[in-house]
């Protein structure tokens, strides 16, 4: 089993910058790809980023390109996501999440961190 923790979420005013923190407990995660996932109130969950196993590989929501930076640390067994030039449209629940690379979809997911940026 993996549990995973957010931390690093918060109240920031448009064109700030916040870096959320995934810590992994359980077992390691240096093999697993890493995800977050961000939740705004009435919509679908959507895919914020993902980088694999050795951080060789990073994709991002169109939404997010340019502005957000998934990184890794397997040491730590945490993985970050830097937000900068937050928007309004950013402000959401954003969730952790991990899997095997041979699988289709996450397993383990964390609690969610609060993000709100104010215009």
């Amino acid at each position: 089993q993996v549990q995973l923790v957010e931390s690093g979420g918060g109240l920031v005013q448009a064109g700030g910058s916040l870096r959320l923190a995934c810590a992994a407990s359980g077992r390691t995660v240096s093999t697993y790809t890493m995800a977050w996932f961000r939740q705004a109130p009435g919509k679908e969950r959507e895919f914020v980023a993902h980088i694999t196993r050795n951080g060789g590989s990073t994709s991002y929501a169109d939404s997010v390109k340019g502005r957000f930076t998934i990184s890794r640390d397997n040491a730590k067994n945490t993985v970050y996501l830097q937000m900068n030039s937050l928007k309004p449209e950013d402000t959401a629940v954003y969730f952790c999440a991990s899997k095997d690379p041979l699988m289709m979809q996450y397993a383990y997911w964390g609690q969610g961190t609060q993000v709100t940026v104010s215009s």
